[in-house]
């Protein structure tokens, strides 16, 4: 009896190969030994012995079971089919290429429904602070009147005779190469299996309508402008039993009339007039968290920034708050009265040519 190669050498790939590098080597092979191309002795035989490596190599669970027992493998884990009978169902593009078909495609599996997103406005005082908000969304949802059965309640949905409720139908096929089996989803049932002869009339035998939800969402503390907060299973409703999908309300903070931010920083611009700023001040000034005062030294010019610790936003991944940061400045009067003029003109003549700081040279 011939002793079998071993299948990585049959493809003349080293053991650690990718599924893609398999694929391709399969598919280099396959056309230099297929019968129509190849007329040599043992090119069938050679075909054959890279059909059967590609079927073990390329299937995860029987690709391990080889990497450990080799051709000694426990009977049923993996092996060669041959030529003839051997089912091509996985090999779609291989199979467009020599024969211009199709391999198999699945019943359709159950599908995830898909995940929705909506824009959630808030003010700077929510998003910095935190809120919770109730939303109106429209997703899709299971027929509150058949469940998803699709078949108007009081009747069931029957087996499709085209595949037998398998949901395929397996073609078997003669070629240059031999005999294949194709398989494709039923164009009877679309891959359910089943035939819905008296459709539900609420959702037309869809098994889906449309619903608008009120659902409520909680923003944390410090959640910026772009953020989103995922809430699981709030999207449109999965397909044959899968799970729904996930609902993204991402944020959109509106600009303060005042305030700005600067990651976990809140800047404030606090406008003084000439006095204030020269003979110094105690002015209030506004924060998140209410009215609070701040000391303006004497002397103090334009530009000049004041820390207030603990005052900016919530650290949203962590502890603590950042820091309001109050940046002065010096306002020039538009408009002066005339006892403010005056008074104006005798400061310029008690200055004279006196520099101020912060003038320049």
């Amino acid at each position: 009896m011939a002793v079998k190669r071993d299948y990585y050498e049959v493809l003349g790939l080293p053991r650690g190969a990718s599924p893609e590098d398999i694929k391709k080597a399969f598919r280099k092979l396959a056309f230099r030994y297929h019968p129509d191309r190849n007329k040599d002795d043992g090119a069938s035989e050679k075909f054959k012995e890279v059909n059967e490596a590609y079927e073990c190599l390329s299937d995860t669970d029987k690709r391990a079971a080889y990497d450990r027992f080799g051709h000694s493998s426990p009977e049923g884990v993996f092996g060669g089919r041959g030529f003839e009978g051997f089912d091509f169902g996985g090999f779609g593009d291989i199979f467009e290429a020599f024969f211009g078909g199709t391999g198999t495609q699945a019943r359709q599996a159950p599908r995830r429904g898909n995940d929705l997103r909506f824009t959630v406005s808030l003010s700077f005082e929510e998003a910095a602070l935190g809120c919770e908000k109730e939303i109106e969304i429209s997703r899709t949802e299971l027929c509150s009147t058949c469940h998803g059965n699709r078949a108007r309640p009081g009747s069931q949905p029957v087996r499709c005779s085209a595949c037998d409720g398998t949901g395929q139908v397996r073609r078997v096929q003669r070629s240059l190469f031999g005999q294949f089996i194709n398989t494709s989803v039923c164009t009877q049932c679309r891959g359910e299996g089943k035939i819905v002869s008296d459709p539900c009339p609420d959702c037309r035998g869809s098994g889906f309508q449309k619903h608008k939800r009120k659902i409520m969402v909680k923003f944390p503390p410090g959640i910026d402008d772009g953020n989103g907060i995922r809430l699981t299973g709030e999207g449109d409703a999965g397909a044959r039993g899968a799970a729904a999908g996930n609902l993204v309300a991402v944020v959109g903070v509106r600009k303060h009339h005042f305030f700005t931010r600067e990651g976990d920083n809140v800047l404030y611009e606090l406008p003084v007039n000439f006095a204030q700023a020269a003979l110094g001040t105690e002015v209030p000034v506004p924060t998140l968290y209410g009215e609070t005062k701040l000391k303006v030294p004497a002397g103090s010019q334009t530009g000049r920034v004041f820390k207030l610790h603990d005052k900016g936003v919530p650290r949203l991944r962590g502890l603590g708050h950042g820091d309001q940061l109050v940046t002065l400045r010096v306002v020039t009067p538009d408009s002066l009265s005339r006892e403010q003029r005056r008074l104006f003109e005798e400061l310029s003549k008690s200055l004279g040519s006196e520099k101020t700081s912060g003038t320049g040279s």
